[in-house]
């Protein structure tokens, strides 16, 4: 076994990553004479990492996006950061996010590919929810690659930084709705708090509705 392909037991690692895409309106400066006439919006479909100084292509071979089979070279490989893809269309569809990790004993990484599937975004959740005059939407979402009992050579890799905390304030204010924060974790945990409360509540509500039941089913066989 070469050095630094040896797997840790009983330890995981994550990396908090986001992913999505961003989307405006397309207006005639913006269009190019390739530019099919019924596209209405430019957009850039991604993935990153929850921090911008944690570089992943140690680990990272490529990350492919699959679009609709409409486009042309619907497959797209990208190699290096930053991994995103930016297209015109009219419409919204699924699209398949496919990281891609160096594999080979020689490397020490030999980790399983981690697919996404994103739903492409060009319009606003609510329409009710007042928009900007050039259409910009962002959708934008939050997961971890996690890697249980990973190779010495990948827990090395992801040890350098501490690449699983996650930024306390924001880049920019304008860019709330493009970024993951603690404090949006805090609050996911609070509601998460919130509805687990609920399923027990609920669970123990059937409980008693439950025994109710069998105690009447005995009275009637009395």
């Amino acid at each position: 076994m070469s050095s630094g392909s040896k797997r840790i037991k009983f330890i995981s690692i994550s990396v908090p990553v986001l992913y999505g895409n961003h989307a405006i309106r397309l207006t005639p400066e913006k269009r190019k004479p390739t530019t099919p006439t019924d596209h209405t919006h430019e957009w850039t479909v991604f993935f990153k990492p929850v921090l911008n100084n944690i570089d992943l292509t140690p680990l990272i071979k490529k990350v492919t996006f699959k679009l609709h089979e409409t486009y042309e070279n619907p497959v797209r490989s990208i190699e290096k950061p930053p991994y995103q893809v930016t297209e015109t269309g009219w419409g919204e569809f699924e699209i398949i996010i496919k990281i891609h990790f160096h594999s080979g004993a020689e490397l020490g990484v030999n980790e399983k590919n981690f697919q996404i599937f994103h739903g492409l975004r060009l319009h606003p959740f609510n329409p009710q929810h007042p928009t900007k005059e050039n259409g910009e939407v962002h959708s934008v979402l939050y997961d971890e690659l996690v890697f249980q009992e990973p190779t010495e050579r990948v827990f090395e890799i992801l040890t350098r930084k501490p690449s699983n905390l996650l930024p306390y304030k924001l880049s920019d204010p304008d860019k709330r709705s493009q970024e993951f924060i603690r404090t949006d974790e805090m609050d996911e945990l609070a509601r998460l708090d919130v509805y687990i409360s609920k399923v027990r509540e609920e669970i123990e509500n059937q409980r008693n509705q439950y025994k109710d039941l069998e105690q009447e089913k005995l009275a009637l066989l009395q």
